[in-house]
């Protein structure tokens, strides 16, 4: 099968796949927010409903309705931040599989997200690949970001998915195959742009002791590739609320929103990505997800 690059006058369209909800608003937030400005179709698809998260605000922590309600909430404050946004939405229906901890770990529980075969796992993302039709789509890296289960495992049923999805002969009842363009890893905590920030943060006599504690923990070796820089200086109040949005799962004075919109649009504007899988010519390093595939369509703007 050949790529089918968009008409000019077809809508660009990206597919961002997520964990749980709120990691769409701590994760490229900012680019998902200026694509669907530009009018492009954006649409965030959710693994699981976060349903073994705790409530991290602090003024929230001990509210017993919240507690026992904490489903149904996550579900009305990831509508919030989809209408913050901009964006579509969809559930792909998964079952959290929670943060293990201990020393062994404990095995994860059956039938959660992250316990699944990824093959299996990825039926459901190769249907709403083949409907949605998606240009471009981001996803986590092989070590999800940060380590938790969930997020490792949307990594695996991504890159399965981009495949299959892919293939003529693979599940034809789950719609015509369609070939994703781009494939990307979200770089969105990265030591480059943390270690950028807090040494303005010095030269201003304003250190940031959150930002200096997380730097302690970030191992050089581990740096990601950065190919792809999206400018979201104008983002940066969209991202801040579709994540305050999710009011169980941040403290709105917490180390997210700590460091001023001034600093980060001086010193490190961008959402950063990594180029992983890609069907069309590129050059590197890129500004704009859809680099390629514009030129494939024709587009001019």
């Amino acid at each position: 099968m050949n790529l089918q690059p968009p008409a000019p006058d077809e809508p660009l369209r990206l597919l961002a796949v997520h964990a749980h909800p709120d990691d769409e608003s701590s994760k490229g937030a900012g680019s998902s927010a200026k694509y669907a400005r530009q009018g492009v179709q954006v649409t965030v698809i959710s693994c699981t409903g976060g349903e073994r998260g705790d409530v991290l605000n602090p003024r929230l922590q001990g509210d017993e309705q919240v507690a026992a309600n904490l489903v149904a909430i996550r579900r009305e404050e990831m509508a919030r931040a989809q209408e913050i946004l901009g964006v579509d939405h969809e559930w792909l229906g998964f079952e959290d599989s929670g943060l293990p901890e201990g020393d062994p770990l404990p095995p994860l529980p059956e039938g959660s997200f992250a316990s699944l075969d990824p093959v299996e796992a990825a039926r459901p993302l190769v249907e709403a690949i083949r409907r949605l039709r998606p240009h471009v789509m981001t996803t986590y890296d092989e070590n999800g970001g940060y380590p938790h289960p969930d997020h490792i495992q949307v990594n695996r049923i991504s890159l399965v998915a981009f495949d299959l999805a892919a293939d003529p002969g693979y599940a034809p009842e789950l719609g015509e195959p369609w070939e994703v363009a781009k494939l990307y890893y979200i770089n969105a905590f990265h030591r480059q742009k943390l270690a950028t920030v807090a040494r303005h943060l010095r030269t201003l006599g304003t250190p940031s002791e959150d930002l200096e504690q997380m730097l302690a923990h970030f191992d050089e070796s581990r740096d990601r590739l950065l190919t792809t820089r999206v400018d979201v200086r104008d983002y940066l109040q969209v991202r801040d609320d579709a994540l305050r949005a999710h009011a169980t799962q941040v403290d709105p004075d917490g180390p997210f929103f700590r460091v001023p919109h001034d600093v980060e649009r001086l010193v490190w504007g961008t959402d950063d990505f990594e180029l992983h899988r890609s069907r069309v010519g590129v050059t590197l390093p890129e500004t704009d997800l859809f680099a390629g595939v514009r030129e494939a369509a024709g587009e001019t703007r």
